[in-house]
């Protein structure tokens, strides 16, 4: 089943007192869980051929926001309080270039079988690579314009397959 913007359930970081808590998923099934994020970020046509040419002068750029996505997905909980550690077992980050629009497209996927979504880990994967881009890069482009961030399909778990 497929749910589309459906409103919000109640806040379940907020305890009966309204404090503050890590929702305690002990109880809940292990499931194959997968969700699929997006960023992109937009600059001026020769930055974007500078990369896409390999002759950016801070080396492969792609290759490091790529790695960078992924070592940002693996490190979510350290960032985004109340997010629980998970052992990811895929992160796939991808990086394609749209000349057309001056952008490149971010498309982040994470994978684990487990108690609790990753949702915010492949946001956390999109969002760093798409500012590990814009670092890389802002010396020749300070106007670059990241933007586009949001969760794009989540699947398993209870709430089941959800979709832009």
């Amino acid at each position: 089943m497929t749910k589309k913007n459906s409103p919000p359930p109640s806040l379940t970081h907020l305890d009966a007192k309204g404090q503050a808590r890590m929702v305690d998923v002990s109880q809940k099934e292990h499931t194959m869980r997968e969700a699929r994020a997006m960023a992109e970020i937009c600059m001026l046509p020769e930055t974007l051929q500078l990369i896409v040419d390999g002759k950016h002068k801070k080396g492969d750029v792609m290759a490091t926001a790529r790695i960078a996505g992924i070592m940002a997905a693996k490190r979510t909980p350290d960032i985004i309080p109340m997010c629980h550690p998970l052992m990811l077992t895929s992160v796939k980050v991808e990086l394609n270039v749209n000349q057309a629009r001056n952008c490149v497209e971010i498309i982040a996927i994470c994978k684990l079988v487990g108690q609790t979504g990753v949702e915010m880990e492949a946001l956390m994967a999109a969002s760093a690579a798409a500012l590990t881009l814009y670092d890389m890069c802002k010396a020749v482009d300070k106007g670059m314009v990241i933007q586009q961030v949001q969760l794009l399909e989540k699947k398993g778990g209870k709430s089941g397959h959800w979709q832009r």
